[in-house]
């Protein structure tokens, strides 16, 4: 299954992606699969144990949202399934916004950011 609104795949794990979940979280909703190539293909995860506590630690701390993160395994390679859920308030990482439109991630600015969250999400960016 390709990559979609509501679907993003990576094969390692790397600080940035904290962006993608800050995006499905403004939007609605979504999965992270860590350690499965671009066409959803497993191609493993040598540290998935760490991942499973770093992950949602950084995600709690970088935005105070949760997540739900679940250890999977085919073939014999781990992946990690990282479930964001759709939240009412705008959520920032470090300060910005990020929405998930379509297959890519996108930073709200300016004007923009209020558009978004008083048109589609109904909440007010203070």
């Amino acid at each position: 299954m390709p990559e979609q609104q509501n679907i993003e795949y990576k094969q390692s794990w790397h600080e940035e992606y904290l962006k993608w979940v800050c995006g499905f979280a403004n939007a609605q909703g979504g999965l992270i699969y860590i350690g499965k190539d671009d066409n959803g293909d497993v191609v493993g995860l040598e540290d998935y144990k760490r991942l499973m506590d770093d992950i949602p630690n950084k995600i709690r701390n970088a935005m105070g949202i949760t997540v739900e993160v679940n250890l999977h395994e085919e073939a014999g390679k781990h992946f990690i399934e990282i479930v964001t859920h759709s939240y009412s308030v705008p959520i920032s990482l470090r300060g910005r916004y990020y929405y998930r439109s379509g297959s890519t991630k996108q930073e709200l600015t300016g004007g923009i950011t209020q558009r978004v969250f008083v048109e589609e999400v109904g909440q007010d960016v203070g």
